[in-house]
């Protein structure tokens, strides 16, 4: 029998995924890597730390399956989507990764307004400037740090990155390209007209390829660390987002995912490339072929809980955390929370923003808080499907992936402060099973990836809003909203006792 790899280049986590020509998950492994925090607002990654952890992952999912190397005919990617590496002319690492999640970029955005436009700027990349994204990281490395940026000679992507230094071959492709900001979105190009007006030259910008795209094969160095063959195909792979969405089936018209992770994401897709949101929620290429996405990002999602647990709870799995959440009424007995930890992307593009709790009182409980933060969260999600049902997109399910999924509980509340069926997969495996889809499909194991999702994907229950709840929450939702404009102007003000 035949295998294929699926790896996922997380925030936190590399994780991979061996599946066999029946879509049957074969093995798994995951090691993990530290976030570098240097300053408030800054995260950032040494990519060297992606190399030896993935390497070890294979390694041990290899060594676990008990399956030949011979026999795995392809790996692809998924990963961490925005994330600047810069490598030398010689290819030799610049300096740490910066993320997605780092906000230290905001002047930079206001700059790209002033050089581009914010109306041009949508037309052509579908986006707001946003501190996320890629290339205010660029401009933010030519202003200060110009001693790395003029030895710069490419940018890459931290996948792309992990990819390269697997192959020795440099691509990006268009699902993890649309989220630099320097993509056309439509026309599937680099744009020489941002390049230019940046001051970005754009043989700074990798080739592109279609993410099913056999883009070289396993290099020497990497056989030798993990024992796959020279032989092994390597496919090109997509952003997190993208995989986790063919990884779920999203692959036509009408279906949503929302997907909890370290961010929170809710995901449509979208087969025309003319869509206009007026950058409220993210429109990016998919992973499919000439296909597409809008998407709403939460960016502390799951974080808001693990911060909760680690600080709160550090003794406590995440199942024992969550098991007495249904002894706690809607509302979190008049608790709320907004978790704004690291700022907010949808659909407040606001990098000031910092979280909080409304309403605490004497009587408040451990169960209170843990309730109020996961209810906050959905909250914050609900956000992005509201702009996508205002723009007149019908939301009659939704796939739910990630920690979200996990547990029954949150899951019902999804149903609840959504108000539509919430479905959960038999085998969730997110981003990874999408990049091991790419690999098959890429294989030519399947004519097409909705073929592949028939046989891999598979849901186990759904959950359908109760009727009683959805007006509670409705009610509670309109507070919710309303927390945000009232600490806006105190989180800035807050800032200047931050630690710097």
């Amino acid at each position: 029998m035949k295998y294929i790899i699926g790896i996922d280049l997380g925030t936190s986590a590399v994780k991979t995924v061996l599946v066999n020509t029946k879509g049957e998950i074969c093995a798994e492994a995951s090691k993990n890597y530290p976030l570098l925090h240097e300053k408030t607002g800054y995260s950032e990654q040494n990519p060297e730390e992606w190399i030896q952890q993935t390497a070890s992952a294979l390694n041990e999912l290899i060594s676990k399956s008990d399956v030949r190397p011979e026999d795995i005919e392809g790996i692809s990617y998924s990963g961490q989507m925005h994330g600047l590496v810069l490598l030398d002319k010689n290819h030799n690492l610049l300096r740490h990764a910066i993320l997605w999640n780092d906000t230290r970029t905001t002047a930079q955005c206001h700059q790209l307004y002033e050089m581009i436009g914010e109306k041009r700027l949508l037309e052509i990349t579908k986006n707001q400037a946003l501190e996320g994204f890629t290339l205010p990281k660029l401009l933010w490395v030519k202003e200060h740090e110009p001693e790395i940026f003029d030895q710069a000679a490419v940018f890459m992507l931290p996948k792309d990155y992990l990819r390269f230094k697997m192959t020795g071959l440099i691509h990006s492709e268009y699902s993890d390209a649309a989220g630099t900001l320097l993509l056309n979105v439509s026309e599937k190009k680099w744009s020489e007209e941002l390049c230019q007006l940046v001051g970005i030259d754009i043989s700074m910008c990798p080739s592109l390829v279609e993410s099913s795209e056999c883009v070289g094969t396993i290099n020497e160095e990497f056989s030798q660390k993990t024992g796959l063959t020279l032989s092994t195909k390597v496919f090109a792979g997509g952003a997190d987002n993208a995989c986790g969405a063919i990884g779920a089936g999203i692959l036509s018209s009408g279906e949503t995912l929302c997907s909890i992770g370290t961010s929170g994401v809710v995901l449509s897709y979208e087969e025309r490339n003319d869509r206009d949101f007026a950058g409220k929620v993210h429109y990016f290429n998919h992973g499919k072929e000439n296909a597409f996405y809008t998407m709403g990002v939460t960016l502390s999602a799951g974080h808001s809980l693990s911060w909760f647990r680690d600080n709160f709870a550090e003794n406590e799995s995440f199942e024992e955390l969550l098991a007495d959440i249904n002894n706690v009424p809607i509302g979190s007995n008049g608790l709320l929370f907004t978790p704004y930890l690291v700022g907010e992307r949808t659909p407040h593009a606001d990098a000031t923003i910092r979280g909080s709790f409304i309403g605490m009182d004497a009587s408040h409980k451990k169960r209170d808080f843990t309730r109020a933060v996961i209810e906050g969260i959905t909250f914050s999600l609900n956000e992005s499907i509201e702009i996508i049902r205002e723009n007149g997109k019908e939301i009659t399910s939704i796939v739910s992936i990630g920690g979200g999924a996990k547990n029954d509980s949150w899951l019902q509340i999804q149903a609840d402060v959504f108000n539509t069926k919430i479905i959960k997969l038999s085998t969730e495996q997110g981003p990874a099973l999408g990049a091991a889809m790419l690999a098959a499909y890429g294989c030519g194991w399947y004519n097409s990836l909705e073929e592949c999702a028939d046989l891999f994907i598979s849901s186990s229950k759904t959950y359908q809003p109760k009727l009683e709840n959805v007006p509670v929450y409705k009610q509670l939702y309109a507070l919710y909203k309303e927390v945000y404009y009232q600490t806006k102007d105190l989180s800035k003000k807050l800032n200047q006792f931050s630690r710097k």
